[in-house]
């Protein structure tokens, strides 16, 4: 599979694969068979137990892998704790990206939540030192948000993960990730709700015909010629080796900049400032 580089150098598989609300081994272990090496999970999402037997029951090595995880707003006091209860649950001894997975804990219009990103991005650069993490990346920071992390960390983040689709493309948030050498992810690249951008969409459809591609792969070769790295979520085997075919086709500069200017349609409707998840890590989930 074709690679992004990272700030750091490293490489990055250009397409993940999203473990959000899988349910069982088998999803994950037919992506590995297709042939994904990278994988996105969090403690919030109750799937990195899933996600380390999928991997060890593969028999490919661990170095093969690049493993993402995220601590949730709930575990930013104690990074540490937070991590080592993510390696147990993978059953891993390091994990190749750790992030940040929501900004903010209130919709208050207040200043406490850079001192809280600074204290716990801080704690997660020691993780770094003591080979823990090997390299540390954000979710869900918008532009005001990573400037707050650039100007007081000391290692760089690689990483931004980030709602992007046709119809909410984040185009400020991905410019801002591009000029600071961070790369933009696309969390739900396929929209959100009855009308998702990828299924329900006139200007899709058209672009899925003239292509003759899924609307499902239109959108992701959008975030890709866009510099996005993508990380679809499937559940059937069919779908997951599908969309990797989003490699293998290219759409003309018109079409992307004509996607890139959809009205905003399909967004999840959480925001990092004004609307901020209810959600809460679950303490059995150790």
């Amino acid at each position: 599979m074709d690679h992004y580089v990272l700030n750091d150098g490293t490489g990055i598989p250009m397409i993940g694969f999203g473990t959000y609300q899988v349910k069982a081994t088998t999803p994950i272990r037919q992506a590995i068979d297709a042939g994904y090496r990278f994988f996105d999970t969090a403690s919030l999402y109750e799937t990195e137990r899933m996600l380390g037997t999928a991997i060890r029951e593969s028999g490919i090595s661990r170095e093969s892998f690049t493993i993402e995880t995220k601590l949730w707003i709930d575990e930013m006091d104690d990074p540490k704790s937070a991590l080592d209860r993510s390696l147990r649950r993978l059953g891993m001894d390091y994990v190749d990206i750790y992030m940040i997975h929501w900004p903010r804990e209130t919709g208050e219009m207040d200043e406490k939540w850079r001192e809280k990103d600074i204290r716990t991005y801080q704690a997660m650069e020691k993780l770094v030192e003591e080979g823990k993490v090997r390299r540390l990346g954000l979710s869900n920071f918008l532009p005001h948000h990573l400037k707050n992390i650039l100007e007081n960390c000391s290692i760089r983040p690689v990483v931004d993960q980030l709602e992007i689709h046709p119809g909410y493309s984040q185009e400020a948030a991905v410019r801002y990730c591009k000029e600071n050498d961070i790369l933009p992810m696309a969390w739900s690249p396929f929209g959100r709700g009855e009308k998702q951008a990828a299924a329900g969409n006139a200007v899709i459809m058209k672009l899925a015909e003239k292509y003759g591609r899924s609307a499902q792969l239109i959108n992701l070769r959008f975030l890709l010629q866009k510099g996005i790295l993508p990380i679809p979520k499937a559940s059937s085997e069919t779908h997951i080796r599908a969309n990797l075919e989003a490699l293998d086709f290219e759409m003309s500069e018109e079409d992307v900049s004509m996607l890139s200017c959809m009205p905003q349609t399909t967004w999840l409707g959480e925001h990092p400032d004004f609307a901020i998840p209810t959600a809460k890590s679950n303490p059995e989930n150790v």
